[in-house]
């Protein structure tokens, strides 16, 4: 065994790296992890929203460098490791959180959609993992490694195929990394958020339908979405609890879970009413 398993009973000194660190969920657990006296390293392909929260962590007495990094683009994610390694030796968390939202029918979904989004939600995790896991490997203790998959990496929703591929791949993956490294002392972990409050849902490519309906999404989101700062906290006790999935909120998520683990085809009339709920804006 090259490292040992590791317990995280405090934060303070350890290195995190966080991906998609300029908003929503990757803002929060940056923030979050500060607060905990982590040193942070953020990756976003937004420059002017990493400086706003390196500002951010700065100000509230935290420490954070800013990093530029299109987490779809493997080179510039090698990049990232290099310098984060050569800067502090070693990793002790790494949150591959960076992922673009779509929704669409199969008719107004290109062979483009499904390159952004399985090349940003799927190869932007694996090409983290790869970038930093035998780094990880090397550095003579134990780590964690978080990967942002999605309620949708664990029930389907119709006209929402690229993403829910996506999503279920990075769940897939992180169980069988996790199988594979967490005896040598890395414990992977996946994080399923259910409906959520960012900036994704008005970011996200919509076609169709769909697309006439992003408003309403948007509003659905912010009515009915959790805090950011719920999944930042998700993070931190799937790290500290070597959790291997993680829902979150629990209310959005393990029910639909629970009845498609039950049975496939009686959850396929929910995931066709999943967007035309969202689609409406609930109501």
């Amino acid at each position: 065994m090259r490292s040992r398993r590791r317990r995280f009973e405090s934060f303070a000194g350890t290195v995190v790296v966080v991906t998609g660190a300029g908003s929503g969920i990757g803002r929060a657990t940056a923030r979050r992890f500060a607060g905990l006296g982590a040193r942070l390293h953020l990756a976003d392909i937004d420059a002017e929203a990493l400086v706003r929260v390196r500002e951010e962590i700065v100000a509230a007495g935290g420490t954070a460098q800013d990093h530029v990094v299109d987490s779809s683009d493997p080179t510039a994610v090698e990049g990232l490791a290099e310098r984060v390694f050569a800067t502090d030796g070693a990793v002790d968390v790494l949150h591959n959180n960076a992922g673009v939202g779509h929704a669409a029918s199969t008719e107004h979904t290109t062979v483009e959609d499904w390159q952004r989004v399985i090349g940003v939600n799927l190869l932007g995790v694996a090409y983290g993992v790869q970038a930093f896991a035998p780094r990880m490997l090397r550095q003579g203790r134990g780590a964690a490694i978080v990967n942002t998959a999605s309620g949708l990496g664990l029930i389907p929703a119709a006209s929402m195929a690229p993403y829910t591929a996506s999503k279920f791949g990075v769940v897939g993956m992180t169980e069988a990394l996790n199988a594979e490294l967490s005896p040598c002392g890395i414990h992977l972990s996946a994080i399923c958020p259910g409906i959520i409050d960012t900036e994704i849902t008005g970011t996200a490519t919509m076609g169709g339908e769909m697309a006439a309906s992003q408003d309403a999404a948007v509003a659905f989101y912010r009515r009915y979405g959790a805090s950011p700062d719920a999944v930042a906290e998700s993070v931190v006790e799937a790290v500290r609890k070597r959790k291997l999935i993680q829902p979150v909120p629990t209310s959005h998520v393990v029910p639909g879970w629970l009845v498609h683990r039950l049975s496939a085809r009686a959850f396929q009339p929910l995931a066709r009413g999943l967007v035309k709920l969202i689609a409406r804006g609930g109501r």
